[in-house]
């Protein structure tokens, strides 16, 4: 696989301009539509595919973290940074965060860093009645995908604390946020603030929670890969643990193909432009299990992994396959 991880600068170059150019077309229109008078609902339409494209920038940052869309490090690095600011996501402490994810995807032992915090039956069945509660808002769909990508795109990642900041990354995050202070300044001073509210606002809720989304589905499905450390395999853990989320080609091509996750979990390496590629040529990586639109539509209520079964599960199954509650307590 390490055949398909050699980046093309002119594919990369062109994939970072035609984005930026049609959020930029997009962001315009939406613009148009309030000084014309439009009724709003035009603006708000405009915004999906506006948001579509912030999904879009935001892999190709992701790219640029693992080294996959150039070959210099300093190009990835510097597009990537750039991208930050636009996607709200520091470029310098997100790598970190998700190397940590990739080398420890589906391990049972290394859980908290990157990822979606999962419990198992019996950790969940353990935990007081309160933490119970607090576990269950926190994996509610509205709380996931909705409350969850505000606080995580537009909060935590102004100052996040979930990590020793080393010097670089520390000037990445304040850079990250002057850059963003300066973008918003400047389209206020353009556009008007109430404006700038009305058009920036949908594009972010809809960006945000997409890009969670897509997240979750990569990993949060019921015959996913969870084990133990000492059982814990990489190549399985990408296999079986990453998704192949099978979406419509426009979307795929949206997502810069970061639904063959199973791929790019294997050889983190390849560039987005090159996973499809690499899927066509490799039957035996289309023998796993594929995740449809409509199937994925499910996933969103799995919220625990039972180590008896091996299924992720929702807490309306507990009645049904967990072990006893040892304090006696009843789901």
């Amino acid at each position: 696989m390490q055949a398909y991880g050699q980046p093309k600068a002119w594919r990369s170059i062109a994939q970072l301009l035609i984005t930026a150019a049609s959020l930029a077309v997009l962001w315009l229109a939406m613009w148009g539509s309030i000084e014309l008078g439009y009724e709003y609902w035009i603006t708000l339409l405009l915004a999906v595919p506006a948001a579509g494209f912030v999904v879009r920038l935001f892999v190709l940052q992701h790219d640029c973290g693992h080294g996959s869309l150039f070959r210099s490090r300093l190009a990835n690095d510097w597009a990537g940074r750039i991208m930050g600011v636009f996607t709200l996501t520091p470029y310098d402490y997100w790598r970190r965060t998700h190397a940590a994810h990739h080398a420890t995807s589906g391990n049972l032992d290394r859980r908290g860093v990157g990822d979606i915090t999962t419990l198992t039956v019996r950790e969940y069945l353990a935990l007081p009645r309160w933490r119970r509660f607090a576990y269950r808002l926190y994996r509610h769909p509205v709380v996931l995908f909705g409350i969850g990508p505000i606080y995580v795109f537009i909060l935590k990642h102004r100052l996040p604390l979930d990590m020793p900041l080393r010097s670089g990354v520390w000037r990445n995050l304040l850079a990250t946020n002057a850059g963003i202070a300066a973008l918003l300044v400047g389209l206020a001073m353009l556009v008007g603030p109430i404006e700038l509210l009305q058009l920036q606002l949908p594009v972010v809720l809809l960006a945000s929670s997409a890009g969670i989304w897509l997240f979750y589905v990569q990993h949060q499905f019921e015959e996913s890969y969870w084990q133990r450390d000492g059982n814990w395999s990489f190549a399985q853990a990408a296999m079986l643990g990453s998704s192949y989320y099978r979406l419509p080609r426009l979307l795929q091509w949206v997502t810069a193909s970061i639904g063959l996750h199973h791929i790019h979990h294997l050889c983190s390496r390849i560039p987005n432009y090159r996973l499809q590629e690499c899927l066509d040529e490799n039957p035996a990586l289309a023998r796993v299990r594929r995740v449809t639109l409509l199937e994925s539509l499910r996933c969103a209520r799995l919220s625990l992994w039972n180590e008896d079964t091996m299924r992720m599960v929702r807490f309306r199954d507990l009645s049904g396959i967990a072990p006893a509650d040892p304090s006696g307590n009843k789901e």
